[in-house]
């Protein structure tokens, strides 16, 4: 038998959280050089919450040796977020390096170069 979510919309409430208390703790908590300005870009957690993949930037710094200073450093984050969330099962954390912003910045030159073009063909 197939058991339907109480309330569809907590698995969001959870990953929200979840992003709000890694930013807090990878910036007050976490000691590793490797992790430079690193922002929590989204969270997102499977439904029996046993797994969440954590989307990344990084503003300064490599962002390899990032992602692998935050694989390394998952236990320790997790252990935070046992003490601050009050869920039955905490993650375990998938660090990943969200390359969202780097196409942004890439479209936005090739549209601007595209109306830069355009104008001087008029």
């Amino acid at each position: 038998m197939v058991k339907k979510a109480a309330n569809p919309n907590r698995s969001f409430k959870v990953a929200d959280q979840i992003q709000r208390d890694l930013t807090e703790l990878i910036a007050r908590e976490l000691k590793d050089p490797r992790v430079g300005m690193c922002t929590i870009q989204a969270v997102e957690v499977t439904p029996d919450y046993a797994h969440a993949k954590v989307f990344f930037s990084v503003l300064v710094g490599d962002p390899k040796e990032c992602e692998i200073a935050l694989n390394q450093a998952a236990g320790f984050l997790r252990n935070g977020l046992f003490k601050r969330l009050h869920i039955h099962t905490v993650p375990t954390l998938h660090f990943q390096f969200d390359r969202t912003t780097e196409r942004a910045a890439d479209m936005n030159a090739l549209i601007a170069r595209a109306v830069s073009s355009r104008v001087k063909d008029d």
